[in-house]
């Protein structure tokens, strides 16, 4: 199943390529990012206190300007023990837009996502994930980015073991660019990306979980330009968990150190 799923994943691929090949250039980025803790959808996958947290590689391509990109990602804890929960994700996006000039405007995300636990059978533990995400980058005068993304999860095998964790979840987001001046010397202005998602889970992610407001996640980021197509990008999220199907600890704190290059 598995196989031919990736396989029917490549063809399209080809395909979409090929036609758009002589437009646009394939570009993207590669990027390596250190997770304090490493949270999914609220799920802290490493719980303790004292998390081992998570290194995640990952590679983005943008395909030929057409709006469709391929992207891969593979995610492992910084400590032995966790290694029935090392993740490769394999995923396909198409990006777009609509009313471009009007107040309105409406950006668009759809999204299909192969998760691989690699120490586990696929029949035991593989997921498939479907999102659409919608955000309205003008229509708040404050220059506040509403956001709405729907997502559904499901068993790669039918009969599997994870057919428990099949579900949906509902994220309204709100992020907000804020410039701040002088935060470091020779550095006139800095953009702080402040963001904020809650988050409505309907059974996904785990069998005893309770269709409710699972929880809230208020985080704060920055870009760092350090020449020759790197970006520095560290980060700090809090998560509140009032669902304790979905985390059993109410608070979460946690940081992030992505390193980024673009080609």
């Amino acid at each position: 199943m598995k196989k031919g799923i990736l396989l029917a994943v490549v063809i399209f691929l080809s395909t979409a390529v090929f036609a758009h090949a002589q437009e646009g250039e394939l570009t993207g980025t590669i990027d390596l990012t250190y997770l304090s803790a490493y949270t999914w959808y609220g799920f802290d996958m490493y719980p303790g206190s004292h998390g081992p947290g998570a290194i995640q590689p990952s590679i983005n391509l943008d395909l030929y300007d057409t709006g469709l990109g391929l992207n891969a990602l593979w995610s492992r804890a910084n400590e032995s023990g966790h290694e029935n929960s090392e993740e490769v994700r394999i995923g396909l996006t198409y990006s777009n837009s609509y009313f471009e000039y009007e107040t309105y405007a409406t950006n668009y995300v759809i999204s299909w996502t192969y998760y691989d636990y690699v120490d586990n059978p696929s029949d035991l533990a593989d997921t498939q994930e479907m999102y659409v995400s919608l955000s309205w980058p003008d229509l708040c005068p404050s220059g506040v980015v509403p956001s709405y993304t729907i997502v559904r999860l499901w068993a790669s095998e039918g009969g599997a073991a994870a057919h428990d964790l099949s579900g949906w979840v509902h994220i309204l987001g709100l992020g907000y660019d804020l410039p701040v001046e002088d935060l470091l010397p020779d550095l006139p202005e800095q953009i702080l990306h402040l963001s904020a998602a809650f988050v409505w889970n309907e059974g996904a992610g785990a069998s005893n979980v309770d269709h409710d407001y699972s929880h809230t996640i208020f985080g704060v980021s920055t870009d760092f330009d350090l020449g020759n197509n790197l970006t520095l990008t560290p980060g700090i999220y809090h998560q509140n968990t009032p669902e304790r199907s979905v985390n059993a600890d109410e608070d979460l704190t946690y940081a992030t150190v992505g390193l980024k290059y673009a080609f």
